[in-house]
C-alpha cells in the first residue's frame, strides 16, 4: 500500500514537480489555499487533525520578500505559526514532517560560505527569520522531521508545472526578448535544478530525522565560486548565445549589496553522505538543458 503524502501548496512549482514524478510511489493528498487559510493557525490545526496522511510535505508559504517586510505579523501567521501548528499535529500523531526551509537563513552572515548544518543561522529579512523559527522549533521539539534548506531552485515549464523565477528562466527570457537584464555581482549563492528534488523525493522521505542542506555546489570556499552575474553569463553561453549577445543582455548589477557582499551558499555534504548527490551548478544547468532539448 502506498504511503499517503499530504502536500500543502499543492499547486506550487516544487509540489507539482514532486507529484508529477512520484505518483507511482506515493498517494498524494493535495491541500491548497482553497482548503485552509494559513493566516488562521487554529483553523489550520483543526484541518490537519482531521486529515488522513502518513507524511506531511509542507511547501505552502508566502515567500514574497516585500510581503514579509511590509506585513511581518500577517506573514508570520502563514510562514511560522501555522507551520508550527502543522508540526505539532504531526508530532502528536506520530507522522513524519517534511519542511521546506531556505538558504535565506544565512543572508545575514558576514563571513563567507558555504555553510553546513552546524552553522548558526543569521537572517536579515523577515522571510528568513520566520523560516528560521520553524526550523528551530522542529529541531527542539520534533522527533520525526526532515527540514530541507533549499538553495534558489530553477527549472523550465512543462504541462501542469509552472516554474518559479530561477536563473535559467530569467536568463532565457532576457536573451529571447532581447531585454537587457541586471544580475547581482555582490552575491554568491547556490542554484539547483528543481528536478533533483523530485528525483530524490523517495530517498528524502527515508532520511534520518534532522536538518539537511539541499543545494548544488557553487565553489568550495571563500576563494572560489561564481557570483550570480557570472552564473547568468554561464547559462547564456550554454544556451548557445555568443559573447556579444551575452554582453548586451546580461548586465552586472554592482549596486545591489554594494554595502556588504552577501555569500549564503550552502554546503550539502551531509545529504551527499546519505547518498543524495546534487553535483555542481554547472552540472545542474547541463542536466536541465538536456532534459528540455537544449543540449
Amino acid at each position: 500500500m502506498k504511503q499517503k503524502v499530504a502536500v500543502t501548496g499543492a499547486s506550487g512549482y516544487l509540489a507539482s514537480l514532486v507529484q508529477r514524478y512520484n505518483g507511482d510511489k506515493f498517494e498524494f493528498v493535495r491541500v491548497s489555499r482553497a482548503d485552509v487559510d494559513y493566516s488562521k493557525p487554529q483553523e489550520v490545526r483543526s484541518f490537519f487533525e482531521g486529515l488522513d496522511f502518513d507524511v506531511m510535505f509542507h511547501t505552502a508559504a508566502n515567500a514574497t520578500t516585500a510581503d514579509c517586510e511590509n506585513d511581518p505579523a500577517g506573514t508570520h501567521l502563514v510562514n511560522c505559526d501555522s507551520a508550527i501548528e502543522i508540526a505539532k499535529v504531526c508530532e502528536e500523531r506520530g507522522k513524519r514532517m517534511l519542511f521546506i526551509s531556505t538558504e535565506q537563513l544565512f543572508n545575514g552572515k558576514s563571513e563567507p560560505g558555504p555553510f553546513d548544518e552546524s552553522v548558526e543561522p543569521s537572517c536579515v529579512t523577515n522571510y528568513g527569520i520566520q523560516k528560521s523559527e520553524v526550523d528551530a522549533w522542529l529541531t527542539a521539539n520534533s522527533s520525526n522531521h526532515v527540514t530541507l534548506r533549499l538553495s534558489w531552485m530553477f527549472g523550465m515549464a512543462m504541462p501542469g508545472v509552472r516554474p518559479s523565477p530561477g536563473i535559467v528562466g530569467n536568463v532565457l527570457r532576457a536573451m529571447r526578448t532581447r531585454t537587457p537584464t541586471m544580475f547581482t555581482v555582490n552575491e554568491k549563492r547556490c542554484m539547483t535544478y528543481a528536478q533533483q528534488l523530485a528525483d530524490n523525493f523517495a530517498s528524502i522521505c527515508e532520511l534520518e530525522s534532522g536538518t539537511y542542506h539541499f543545494a548544488a555546489a557553487n565553489g568550495h570556499d571563500a576563494s572560489d565560486g561564481m557570483s550570480t552575474y557570472e552564473c547568468a553569463r554561464l547559462v547564456a553561453s550554454k544556451f548557445g548565445y555568443g559573447e556579444d549577445e551575452v554582453e548586451r543582455y546580461i548586465l552586472p548589477n554592482t549596486e545591489r549589496y554594494a554595502d556588504r557582499f552577501r555569500d549564503f551558499r550552502l554546503d550539502a555534504g551531509k545529504i551527499a553522505r546519505c547518498g543524495i548527490e546534487l553535483g555542481t551548478f554547472e552540472d545542474n544547468v547541463d542536466h536541465c538543458l538536456a532534459d528540455f532539448g537544449w543540449a
